[in-house]
């Protein structure tokens, strides 16, 4: 039997971190928290999309630190991991990849949706 997701787009998302102890936190615990903001957009994709990828970098490192699947919708739930008291509920991220890739590896990736800039 198929999954009823199957014939849904995958969609990918920046996520900008403003340390790198939030990304060793999430990649030790497999969860990950962003802003009120975020979690519209994050828990829309993951109940209109197949998968969700997220691909993420500390703030002006110039490298992208890893990706991962978001997998769960996020919740009410807060966590007292994380060092800054805007963020919302927690949500499951499964990693794929833990590793410091420098934006000039991805240049020849261009967001169509954002006047076709460099990914980063």
């Amino acid at each position: 039997q198929a999954s009823p997701r199957q014939n849904m787009p995958v969609q990918y998302f920046i996520m900008k971190s403003n340390n790198l102890q939030n990304i060793e936190i999430s990649q030790q615990k497999g969860i990950w928290s962003t802003t009120p903001s975020n979690e519209r957009k994050l828990n829309g994709a993951f109940c209109n999309s197949s998968m969700v990828y997220l691909i993420f970098s500390v703030q002006g490192s110039g490298h992208f630190q890893g990706f991962a699947r978001m997998g769960s919708a996020i919740g009410c739930e807060k966590s007292q991991d994380w060092g800054s008291p805007g963020f919302g509920g927690v949500f499951k991220v499964d990693w794929i990849r833990k590793e410091i890739i420098p934006f000039q590896f991805a240049h020849h990736l261009v967001n169509p949706w954002n006047d076709n800039k460099k990914v980063q």
